[in-house]
């Protein structure tokens, strides 16, 4: 019995020793994953606050592993962690990162009016441009600069183009995005057939690869008005804003003009002229309420351009330019004649169905009246064959009572009175402005627009 007793006591203290040991153990991992989380959580508030992630050590070489108690945390790991949690956030990099991205600006990709862009690679080998803006930016571009951060760095979508990160600096101010291969819609529309090397264009750009575009853009858009946090209005919808990936992917690309709002808030107070003329809805040129239905607008316009594979307003090509492409468009649909859209675009017998839906489609977003014009997600259903749509009715009729307004404006004698009697019958189509205001920028818009 003794020696029993005593086997027994010896197991029991075994038993205790080792579930000390394991507590103590426990203990131990959990303070050092209380450790690496606050360290990991210190990192994300530097790079939130544009901080480097990593910092080299003081005599200059590439900072070590991280060793936690005979722990080692490899730094490729945790970046790949660090890059999971902050994707939608844009980092911050250095005039320094700028020229590594780009080997010294070795490769000019183009310019606009707010800087030139460069093309470059992250040291992984991801492909990026690199936006260097002007050393002096007006209180304007500014404006730009802070909305393509705000809004473009809050967002994650295939049809959207990402932006990786920006430079503000005295020195530099930049804007790095993902790199798109095959550049901008306009320039794969408008630009290859004056090019003496077409490359494959002529089959890429059939008739399915532009309608894959148009559906693409159609959920960029979607994406922006009805599944952000906050609604976002792009204002600038138009060819030269959808970049295109190597297939032919669409991604809407330029925030600089964009605005966050509230779901809640039905119309915005414009403080400023916005868009592109040709592309921007009437309610950016008139003194009118505004909602996001003006990227509907744009869209709209967008869809005539891929189908008539045409600007709808050439200039440089008077012979071509006698009507404007979507009001023919509508007279051809009206009369029953849709044949001769198809016709001159080259849309062949088989893509009639959808030919006629992208139609349908453009002439519903451009109506004149906003509420008249269908949200994006109908547009991406129409679009899809999920949703029937109706017959357009004309969104062209209110230009009739334009030109009235502008003849009677621009003559002498009656000519206020003939502007009240215009502004009369234009009041029962939309009119709530001041008769002589509407009357001087319609007749800047008809100049603009040569309607």
């Amino acid at each position: 019995m003794n020696s029993l007793a005593l086997a027994g006591i010896i197991i029991s203290a075994i038993v205790i020793i080792l579930a000390l040991k394991f507590i103590l153990r426990w203990i131990e991992v959990k303070r050092e994953w209380q450790m690496e989380r606050a360290r990991l959580q210190g990192i994300q508030v530097q790079a939130a606050a544009g901080a480097p992630i990593t910092q080299p050590a003081a005599n200059g070489s590439p900072s070590p592993p991280y060793a936690i108690a005979n722990h080692v945390v490899e730094m490729g790991a945790v970046n790949r962690f660090l890059d999971d949690i902050l994707r939608e956030k844009p980092a911050r990099f250095t005039p320094e990162n700028l020229r590594e991205f780009t080997r010294n600006y070795a490769e000019r990709l183009g310019s606009g009016g707010f800087g030139v862009v460069y093309r470059g690679a992250f040291p992984n080998g991801v492909q990026v441009a690199v936006k260097i803006l002007n050393s002096t930016l007006d209180r304007r571009a500014e404006e730009q600069f802070m909305a393509e951060v705000g809004t473009a760095g809050r967002t994650y979508h295939i049809n959207l183009v990402r932006l990786y990160g920006f430079c503000f600096d005295a020195t530099a101010k930049a804007l790095v995005y993902e790199y798109l291969e095959k550049s901008s819609l306009d320039r794969v529309l408008f630009e290859h057939e004056q090019r003496q090397d077409t490359d494959d264009l002529g089959d890429a750009l059939g008739f399915e690869t532009l309608y894959g575009i148009v559906v693409g853009t159609a959920r960029g858009v979607r994406y922006l008005h009805e599944e952000c946090q906050h609604r976002i209005i792009h204002y600038d919808i138009k060819p030269g804003n959808v970049l295109l990936t190597a297939d032919y992917t669409p991604k809407v690309a330029d925030f600089g003009l964009a605005r966050l709002c509230n779901r809640d808030n039905t119309h915005l107070t414009m403080t400023g002229a916005r868009g592109t003329p040709g592309y921007a809805a009437p309610e950016l040129w008139l003194p009118l309420p505004v909602t996001h239905k003006c990227d509907v607008y744009s869209f709209g316009m967008l869809v005539f351009e891929i189908l008539g594979r045409r600007r709808n307003l050439e200039l440089q090509h008077p012979a071509m330019s006698q009507e404007w492409y979507p009001k023919w468009v509508w007279q051809r649909f009206d009369q029953g004649k849709f044949d001769d859209v198809m016709a001159a675009s080259g849309i062949h017998a088989k893509d009639r169905e959808k030919a006629e839906r992208m139609c349908k489609v453009a002439l519903w977003c451009v109506q004149y009246q906003p509420e008249a014009r269908p949200s994006m997600s109908s547009v991406v259903r129409m679009l899809e064959g999920e949703e029937e749509i109706a017959r357009p009715v004309n969104p062209f009729a209110y230009m009739a009572s334009l030109h009235m307004m502008s003849s009677s404006s621009s003559g002498d004698g009656d000519s206020a009175a003939a502007s009240s009697n215009s502004s009369k019958e234009f009041r029962g189509t939309r009119s709530r402005v001041n008769n002589q205001s509407r009357s001087t920028m319609i007749q800047m818009r008809l100049k603009t627009a040569s309607f």
